[in-house]
């Protein structure tokens, strides 16, 4: 049997087919959650592995029963596939994977690569983790595993709002802002919050509260029409970017400036209403548009910049998703449990490489968590040419390794850890994870998992 050593984990072969200024608009708190609160449980990851657990079972059952005639009579032979155990990777979906609801024209291919199709035979682990939200984990994984023609498990997805799940224990009422229809209703009722209040609701019971905004029919069936007089809104959850700036920077704006977040009411210090927080701060975001688009962190500024044009004061809001450190420490225990539950690897990568295309998020919350306490792995940012960043330009925060595309990304990333290893003098054996020592093979034509 292969030794577990170095570079990869040997798997039993189947057949199957932080010092910037308010002027920098990434102001605000970091938001670190306690360790205990990051890994928590949720139905959808349970499921997520035990599927995959089962489904793994039944198909190595199914390949020992029945012999291929592919493996008796074809010449062509490609290595059996190991796990690198050393090494994880880690993505940001819009800009890297998808741009405007398609797959980059590379993403495909570069997931196959990592998932065993390239000349080393091995499979590399990876999360992804984005800013992105206003569905649902698992709403999120099925668009993903659809464009990318890949199983994407909730166990290995992070969006914007994720780690907003454990704030469900702090707030009983809150306002959710953001998405399509009653998506981010939906997503915060799955969290726990037991009390979901949505900027349509609000409109539903008092029409004149945003003068220009109508309801649509389909917005005024959705919507809750109730009595507010009794109700304090604890805190205001922007989960994705929003439909209606004017309406929702309004009722955002009533909230902060009342008593306790009743609406209606108006503090005389204009600091006694909710808390405020983002599901993430990006300025802009690549869509299908030849320019990059204006997104949830423009919308954070202005509503700062509206709350001091009002009152003469500061409006300190926080926020989620990258670069916060708390959303890679979120991520780094993520990837954690992923190893273990799936790939049997209970020890964390030496060296993680964070793929993005946003130099102000993706690539500074890589550098900033590599240099921080809460960094146990090597963080190593690359930046693509497929989104946000415009090539000719400076980063403002330079990345560690710039490439055309994900392909180019994930071929480097693997490529630098086998020149690593040989020139940390390892024997060819150990740097393969076993393939030159023990020749293990599977037919051509069926991918080894």
């Amino acid at each position: 049997m292969a030794a577990t050593n170095g570079f990869g984990t040997q798997k039993v072969p189947r057949l199957s087919s932080l010092d910037a200024s308010r002027a920098d608009l990434y102001g605000g708190p970091n938001v670190v959650m306690p360790p205990k609160h990051l890994m928590a449980n949720s139905d959808a990851h349970d499921m997520a592995i035990e599927m995959d657990m089962a489904k793994h079972h039944l198909e190595e059952e199914v390949s020992s029963e029945e012999e291929s005639p592919l493996e008796k009579d074809s010449p062509f032979i490609r290595p059996a596939t190991t796990t690198a155990d050393e090494f994880a990777l880690a993505f940001d979906i819009d800009g890297v994977l998808i741009r405007g609801g398609q797959p980059i024209p590379e993403a495909v291919e570069a997931m196959k690569y990592i998932n065993g199709e390239n000349p080393y035979g091995i499979k590399v682990p990876y999360i992804f983790v984005t800013n992105g939200g206003g569905k649902t984990e698992a709403e999120r994984c099925a668009d993903l595993s659809r464009q990318l023609e890949l199983e994407v498990s909730p166990g290995q997805f992070i969006c914007g709002h994720t780690p907003m799940r454990e704030m469900a224990e702090k707030y009983n009422t809150v306002l959710v802002v953001g998405g399509e229809g009653e998506k981010c209703r939906i997503v915060a009722e799955g969290y726990g919050f037991k009390d979901v209040i949505t900027p349509g609701d609000i409109i539903k019971t008092r029409h004149d509260t945003t003068p220009f905004r109508k309801l649509t029919d389909e917005e005024y069936r959705n919507s809750r029409e109730r009595n507010f007089d009794d109700v304090n809104i604890e805190a205001i959850f922007v989960f994705a970017d929003s439909r209606d700036w004017a309406g929702d920077q309004q009722i955002i704006l009533d909230l902060v400036m009342s008593k306790q977040g009743r609406i209606g009411t108006r503090s005389e210090t204009f600091d006694e209403g909710p808390p405020v927080y983002f599901s993430h701060n990006d300025i802009v975001w690549s869509t299908s548009h030849e320019h990059s688009r204006i997104g949830m962190g423009a919308l954070r500024a202005s509503l700062e910049a509206l709350y001091k044009a009002v009152t003469g004061k500061e409006l300190t809001t926080i926020a989620f998703g990258k670069p916060q450190l708390g959303t890679f420490a979120f991520a780094t225990r993520l990837l954690q449990q992923w190893r273990k539950d799936t790939h049997g690897i209970d020890r964390p990568p030496q060296t993680v490489y964070f793929v993005g295309d946003t130099p102000e998020s993706d690539i500074r919350g890589t550098n900033e968590f590599n240099e921080s306490h809460l960094s146990d792995a090597n963080w190593f940012s690359i930046l693509v040419k497929t989104g946000v960043y415009q090539e000719g330009t400076i980063p403002r925060f330079p990345p560690k390794k710039t490439c055309n595309h994900i392909l180019d990304a994930v071929k480097f990333a693997v490529q630098r850890e086998f020149d690593r290893r040989e020139d940390s003098s390892a024997t060819p054996a150990e740097t393969l994870g076993g393939y030159y020592m023990y020749k293990q093979y599977a037919p051509c034509g069926h991918l080894m998992q």
